[in-house]
């Protein structure tokens, strides 16, 4: 129908106008826009302000890929396997054993009498279990080899290749969910984080010139645990000093005390934490305050309550940041880290406490910087892909179909300020591969004016008027175009499911550009063909 009544004639209208309204911010100098806070400004405060997103490769950052420690993994499993079986062998009637020892990557336990191999078998294979996948299903490899030795009293528990593929699978997707808790409380937008390989995490950070925060912010493990110090230790100046059962030493960062000792156990772990954040202590210095569940405030209440007068040390990652003395009980459950912080390391520290501790240690095995000039050359470059295209499409539809050459431009031009808009509005990351989907958006939406125009002229030629033509030609056009639409939205919306980083944004402005495209050409286009036949009144078709 070449007929649009008023309210749709208004909506469509509106719908252009809003797309240019937030595609405009795009066109306007960030200080004309914005302060010095990042606050918009005059006009714009009323209107939307904010911009395309610009990806790694266009804004430039960090690109940074990790290594998981899968052999710490092993060997806390091997731990743990360790006391599981202990815990078996202790089960009433215990069962009488030398101590469980790892050795060569297996829990070797050996028997005092050959006669209870059966029932220690029996209670292994109770605490073998099925393996479980990342998604939590079940398969129906088990987690451990248990074998007999050749003496007849000693077995040997290993964890099986299925169970440590398992493990690792979960380690690295906890190790990506982790990650990206942490980077985004730093304000960053739209990071890239995915797996690479097996045991790799590649974390690409647009904006952040400097890779060393993000190795430091990132590749902390962040496990912190409250201790006792134990002051009638000497550590020792290399703190290599030996200590009674349950003392450890541990590293300080204050130089004027290299060392100290404390009291194996935790009185209270990081995993009671509800809340960190940059707080300011008594006098004006940065520093993390902190806030216990329940149970971690019950017990460090208590803890602090029996312990008056004594330090107590905070440990993050096996280093103590720092050593307070405890002056009076703290019952309310929260309290405060002093440590030399700045305000940036102590909302790093805030940041990390608030988004978990890492499952597993990681390495930096590859680091580099992408300058923001190498970005602006790709922008231009692609400005200036997009210009030609755009131009090169306009002359040729123009001497191909004249006035409807022009219609077209006109829903072409109004097609990129949508699809602007639509990546402003959403906040969407634009990548150098996004520039490739905008100029196939462009192709695709002259492919379809192309086969509207083609429809009409064949209509035309075939005897009807000149309104009759026009109609059937986007009537008859629009079901093959919309096919071709739709199954090219859906391998975007794959693209977007399944791919990351540079392939998501590919598909986010694919598939933005098909819904603008469908809407210009069949919409757009089509009133403005319709406002033509009304005003003009054309008794011939010239094209």
């Amino acid at each position: 129908m070449l007929y649009f009544s008023p309210w749709k004639t208004g909506l469509i209208i509106a719908v252009v106008l809003i797309g240019l309204l937030f595609s405009l911010p795009n066109f306007v100098p960030q200080d004309q826009r914005l302060n010095a806070a990042g606050e918009p400004v005059g006009v714009w405060a009323t209107l939307p302000h904010q911009t395309v997103n610009l990806g790694l490769d266009l804004r430039g950052g960090s690109h940074l890929v990790f290594e998981v420690d899968m052999e710490q993994v092993r060997e806390e499993r091997l731990e743990n396997l360790q006391a599981d079986v202990r815990a078996a062998l202790r089960q009433d009637p215990p069962i009488l054993s030398a101590p469980p020892a790892v050795v060569s990557g297996e829990v070797v336990v050996r028997l005092s009498r050959e006669d209870d191999l059966d029932r220690a078998l029996e209670r292994l294979d109770d605490i073998n279990e099925p393996v479980t996948g990342a998604g939590g299903q079940q398969s129906l490899n088990d987690t451990l080899t248990i074998n007999r030795g050749e003496d007849g009293r000693t077995i040997r528990v290993g964890i099986t290749e299925a169970a440590l593929d398992s493990i690792r699978q979960r380690t690295v997707q906890q190790s990506i969910e982790v990650i990206r808790r942490r980077i985004d409380t730093t304000g960053t937008t739209e990071p890239t984080i995915a797996r690479q390989g097996e045991d790799r995490v590649l974390v690409q950070v647009p904006g952040e010139s400097d890779p060393q925060r993000i190795i430091d912010l990132v590749g902390t493990t962040a496990r912190m645990t409250f201790h006792m110090v134990e002051s009638g230790v000497n550590p020792g100046p290399d703190g290599q000093a030996r200590t009674p059962p349950g003392v450890t030493i541990f590293p300080t960062e204050d130089p004027g005390e290299p060392y100290l000792a404390v009291q194996t156990r935790a009185l209270v772990t990081g995993e009671q934490l509800v809340s960190a954040a940059q707080a300011y202590n008594e006098s004006g210095q940065p520093s993390v305050s902190f806030r216990f569940n329940t149970s971690g405030a019950t017990a460090f209440g208590e803890a602090t309550a029996n312990n008056v007068g004594r330090r107590f040390a905070i440990v993050l990652d096996d280093v103590i940041i720092s050593a307070p003395r405890i002056r009076s009980a703290i019952m309310g459950g929260s309290g405060q880290i002093d440590g030399g912080f700045t305000v940036q390391t102590a909302n790093d520290l805030a940041n990390m406490l608030n988004a978990g501790a890492l499952p597993a240690r990681l390495s930096p095995i590859e680091q580099r910087t992408v300058g923001p000039g190498l970005g602006q050359d790709s922008i231009e470059r692609g400005q200036i892909a997009i210009a030609i295209g755009f131009s090169l499409v306009i002359v040729f539809m123009v001497l191909a179909y004249g006035f409807f050459g022009i219609v077209s431009t006109v829903a072409l031009l109004a097609n990129v300020l949508l699809l602007l808009g639509g990546l402003s509005g959403l906040q969407a990351t634009l990548t150098l591969p996004g520039i490739a989907g905008i100029i196939l958006t462009i192709g695709m939406a002259v492919d379809a004016n192309v086969l509207i125009f083609e429809r009409i002229r064949e209509e035309y030629r075939q005897g009807r008027t000149v309104v009759n033509a026009i109609e059937q030609g986007y009537d008859r056009a629009f079901a093959a175009i919309l096919d071709a639409n739709v199954t090219t939205f859906i391998a975007a919306a794959v693209l977007y499911m399944l791919g990351a980083g540079p392939v998501r944004g590919f598909a986010v402005t694919l598939g933005i550009g098909i819904i603008t495209s469908v809407f210009t050409a069949f919409v757009f286009s089509r009133l403005m063909v319709a406002a033509w036949l009304r005003t003009r009144r054309p008794k011939t078709l010239a094209m």
